[in-house]
C-alpha cells in the first residue's frame, strides 16, 4: 500500500510539473507569437514606405540628385527612400524593368531607344514622375575643326562606358549621319590629349557649366560646335544653347551656340493603380512634390530651383499619381485656397 501511495504521489507531482511546463510553454508561444506579429507589422510598415531609387555612378550627377530626393522625402516617418548606386542612367531602365527592389529610377530620355526592339511597348511600361534637369550636349574641338562634318573619321572621345556621354553621344552622332572613331577614356585624360592634338574632339553630355571649360585655360581656336535642333531630335531631346555666361573664356559676349539637351527624368514603372507598389510610389510622389520647396533651399543643388513639377518629358507619359497631385494643386489654386 505504501508503494502505491508513493507512486501516486510521484505521478501527481509529475503531472503537476508537466502542467506547469505546458503552461510556461504556452505562455512562451504566446509571447513569441505576439513578438512575431509585432515584427511582422513593423516589417510590413517599413516595406510599405520604402522606395528603391536607382541613381547612377558615384561620380555622376544622378546619384547626387537621388540622395537629395531621399533627404527631402524621408522627412516623413513612414517614408524611406533608398538611393542605389548603379552603372548609369541607361542601365537604370533595365533595373526599372527587371530588378527586384527598384521602384523608381533616374534615366535619360534617349535611353529608351536601346529598349525599343526588345520591349516594343517601353513607352507604355515606364512613366515620368518628374523631369529633373537637362544635360547639354557639348562638342568641343581643336582649332582646325570648323564644322561637325570635319569630324568624320576623326578621333572623338565620349567619356567612359556607363556615362551619359558614352551612350547619348554616339547615338546623336549617328542621327547626324557622322561616322567618327569613337573613344571611351576618362574625360580628364582626353582633354589633355585634345590639347596635344592626339584626338580631335571631346563630347560631354552634362549640365552646364562644365568646370573643365569654364575654369580651364584654352588656347585660341578651341571651341564648341553648334548642333541645331530639328525633327531628327524631336523624340527624346530639347533645344538648348551654350552662352558667354556659361563659358566667358570660350564664347564671346552675346554669342549663342545652338545645341541640344538630353532631359534627365525621374521615372517609375507604370504600375497598376490597384497594386501595392503603385500605392507605395504614389506616397513617394506626395512626399517628394510636397517637399519641393525644401529641395530649392540652401544646402541642395541649385538646379532644383529650375525644376518645374509640371514640365513634360519627351517620349513618356506622366505617372498617374504625379498627374493627380498636379491636378489637385491646380484645383486648389483655382479655388483660392492657400
Amino acid at each position: 500500500m505504501m508503494f502505491i501511495a508513493r507512486l501516486a504521489a510521484i505521478l501527481l507531482l509529475f503531472f503537476a510539473l508537466a502542467d506547469r511546463a505546458m503552461a510556461q510553454f504556452r505562455r512562451s508561444e504566446d509571447i513569441l507569437r505576439s513578438q512575431s506579429a509585432a515584427e511582422a507589422n513593423v516589417r510590413d510598415r517599413v516595406n510599405a514606405g520604402t522606395i528603391g531609387l536607382a541613381g547612377g555612378l558615384l561620380e555622376g550627377a544622378p546619384i547626387r540628385f537621388a540622395t537629395e530626393i531621399a533627404r527631402a522625402a524621408n522627412d516623413a516617418s513612414d517614408m524611406h527612400v533608398l538611393p542605389i548606386v548603379t552603372r548609369g542612367p541607361t542601365e537604370n531602365v533595365n533595373d526599372l524593368l527587371y530588378l527586384k527592389g527598384v521602384d523608381a529610377a533616374i534615366i535619360n530620355s534617349d535611353a529608351l531607344e536601346e529598349y525599343k526592339s526588345q520591349v516594343p511597348q517601353i513607352q507604355q511600361r515606364i512613366a515620368c514622375i518628374l523631369s529633373l534637369f537637362p544635360s547639354e550636349l557639348h562638342v568641343f574641338v581643336r582649332p582646325e575643326i570648323r564644322t561637325l562634318a570635319d569630324l568624320a573619321g576623326k578621333k572623338v572621345n565620349f567619356n567612359t562606358q556607363g556615362t551619359a556621354a558614352a551612350y547619348s553621344g554616339p547615338l546623336i552622332f549617328s542621327r547626324l549621319g557622322i561616322s567618327v572613331e569613337k573613344m571611351f577614356i576618362p574625360h580628364p585624360t582626353a582633354l589633355e590629349q585634345l590639347k596635344r592634338g592626339e584626338i580631335d574632339a571631346v563630347v560631354f553630355v552634362t549640365t552646364k557649366p562644365v568646370d573643365a571649360f569654364a575654369k580651364g585655360k584654352w588656347e585660341a581656336g578651341f571651341k564648341f560646335l553648334p548642333v541645331e535642333f530639328g525633327p531628327k531630335f524631336a523624340d527624346y531631346y530639347l533645344p538648348s544653347s551654350l552662352e558667354s555666361a556659361d563659358y566667358p573664356n570660350l564664347i564671346a559676349k552675346d554669342e549663342r551656340i545652338a545645341t541640344i539637351s538630353v532631359p534627365t527624368i525621374l521615372a517609375t514603372f507604370n504600375f497598376r493603380p490597384d497594386s501595392p507598389r503603385y500605392r507605395r510610389v504614389a506616397r513617394f510622389v506626395d512626399e517628394l512634390f510636397g517637399h519641393i520647396d525644401r529641395l530649392r533651399s540652401p544646402g541642395f543643388d541649385a538646379k532644383w530651383k529650375d525644376v518645374d513639377l509640371s514640365a513634360p518629358a519627351p517620349g513618356l507619359e506622366r505617372f498617374r499619381a504625379a498627374q493627380d497631385w498636379l491636378d489637385r494643386r491646380a484645383s486648389t489654386k483655382q479655388s483660392g485656397r492657400p
